[in-house]
């Protein structure tokens, strides 16, 4: 169980929740969401709450391996009109706005967002983490390093799940000395890593609950997965399936999905099985 604050609205988690990616960018790596209509984009969030998301997260910026980064005014463009009619056609539902201007966060927040979701965690924008400090809502906080353009130029380390667990004990603490109080942690499955450091990670993701923060896993149809089986992205659904089971054995308590209603089977059933351990067992 995890509890985050949203503009003063307290929402108690019993369960893992499952985040539904609703991306509005022209050059999404998985081809399945790009380009959709404002009214293809309603009915893909009514879907996927119908379906169990217990968060939205609306992205108008790509971040996959090599993208060009849009300016703080070009990627508002790109999200205002969507994140307002989200919020008007689903005025409870939990949105999270994915990026890593402190601009586009703050006007986000002012229209209803209720989670800002920094790939960077406040590296790409030094007035991310102070301006979030602001303004009462949950933050999640990647790791990564460099930026999209080149990130995976700095896929080098000794020993990732440490080096990743120290960078979290000092953004932790930056974040809180700002005044952010709900912090989610992303370890950046697929940021500055590559195949075999992204499975080393998720085998050891556990070791990140040392720090007593909510976990997310952002692992669907990601390269780890399609490279490894010699597929596409868009077969990678199966393969996605067991990995979102891995990581929430080994401590996630979001996952960040394309595809909302297997990811919930993932969840429902892996609740049910440990409902039905023994006591202390699960």
């Amino acid at each position: 169980m995890f509890t985050i604050n949203c503009r003063g609205k307290l929402h108690v988690y019993e369960k893992p929740v499952v985040m539904g990616i609703l991306n509005i960018t022209p050059d999404s790596f998985y081809e399945g969401h790009i380009s959709l209509s404002m009214d293809e984009l309603i009915s893909k969030a009514a879907n996927m709450l119908a379906q169990g998301a217990g968060i939205i997260d609306i992205g108008g910026q790509s971040t996959r391996p090599g993208s060009a980064r849009l300016s703080a005014p070009e990627e508002w463009a790109r999200v205002q009109p969507v994140l307002k009619n989200i919020r008007s056609c689903f005025p409870d539902a939990v949105i999270s706005i994915d990026t890593y201007h402190s601009q586009v966060a703050r006007e986000a927040v002012a229209m209803g967002a209720d989670i800002i979701n920094d790939i960077s965690a406040g590296t790409l924008d030094q007035e991310m983490i102070p301006t979030v400090g602001t303004l009462n809502v949950p933050y999640i906080c990647m790791h990564m390093k460099g930026s999209p353009e080149h990130m995976q130029d700095l896929a080098m380390y000794e020993d990732i799940t440490r080096e990743v667990l120290d960078y979290f004990i000092r953004k932790i603490d930056q974040c809180q000395s700002a005044g952010i109080k709900d912090i989610i942690i992303d370890p950046g499955f697929g940021f500055a890593k590559n195949i075999e450091q992204n499975f080393r990670l998720l085998h050891e993701l556990h070791a990140l609950r040392i720090l007593g923060k909510p976990i997310l896993a952002g692992l669907s149809r990601k390269s780890s997965i399609y490279k490894t089986l010699g597929i596409t992205p868009a077969e990678a659904l199966n393969g996605t399936t067991v990995m979102h089971t891995i990581a929430l054995q080994q401590g996630a308590q979001l996952l960040r999905v394309h595809d909302v209603k297997e990811a919930m089977e993932v969840v429902n059933l892996l609740e049910a099985y440990k409902k039905a351990a023994p006591d202390g067992a699960a």
